[in-house]
């Protein structure tokens, strides 16, 4: 049995459907049980109906984090805000971003799952202007937060200290962590909305005047 957090997102969804193609059992959590565009397209993989079981979680909440975890052998860790912040970042962003992780790791020990893959981000390797050129970029670059914070970009602060807490805690509780770092995320789509990339993409396309940073 396994738990992907953010099951109903785009690379969620096609870890939910790749799980339940090779047979395993899935717990998949979603912000809002009662959103059929968060649920029917999960609802409808192939072996939904017998294997897959869908949670409402709130990041934030560890005992919703605990229920979906429970049980489970291994845990994909994706459940994180990526959006446009509106008013306080910390609120809508960095809080979420490290206290999910940690719910989830927290549930994840005490559940004595085997292994945590945690979906981190190019975003928290880059930009980092210290890096020296013509380098290639590799586990010893993080993304440097207080420049980030001078031009209020704030995905990559909200992923670069969840990645951080993660190692942090991983090493001190002895857990077995994986972090992968997806760049931008195309392809074809399970859910009905948009995620970021696509929708970022498609701004492109449409001859948007903003900036973009595509190079990531």
């Amino acid at each position: 049995m396994v738990c992907v957090t953010g099951g109903s997102g785009f690379i969620g969804s096609w870890i939910v459907r790749q799980l339940l193609k090779r047979g395993y059992m899935v717990h998949a959590t979603v912000q809002n049980l009662s959103d059929p565009k968060e649920t029917d397209h999960l609802e409808a993989l192939e072996g939904a109906k017998d294997r897959l079981k869908l949670f409402q979680i709130d990041v934030r909440d560890y005992d919703s984090m605990a229920a979906a975890i429970n049980g489970c052998q291994g845990v994909f860790h994706l459940a994180s805000p990526c959006k446009a912040v509106e008013k306080d970042p910390q609120v809508e962003l960095l809080d979420p971003a490290v206290k999910g992780t940690l719910n989830a790791l927290e549930a994840s020990r005490r559940a004595q799952v085997k292994r945590v893959v945690l979906t981190s981000s190019v975003s928290c390797l880059v930009p980092n202007p210290k890096w020296p050129p013509n380098t290639v970029i590799d586990e010893d670059s993080w993304t440097d937060i207080e420049c980030c914070k001078r031009d209020k970009i704030w995905y990559p602060v909200s992923k670069t200290l969840a990645e951080k807490a993660a190692w942090e805690y991983a090493n001190t509780h002895k857990m077995d962590v994986v972090a992968i770092h997806p760049s931008n995320c195309l392809g074809s789509l399970l859910q009905p909305r948009l995620n970021a990339s696509s929708g970022l993409l498609l701004q492109v396309l449409q001859g948007s005047p903003r900036k973009h940073n595509l190079d990531w």
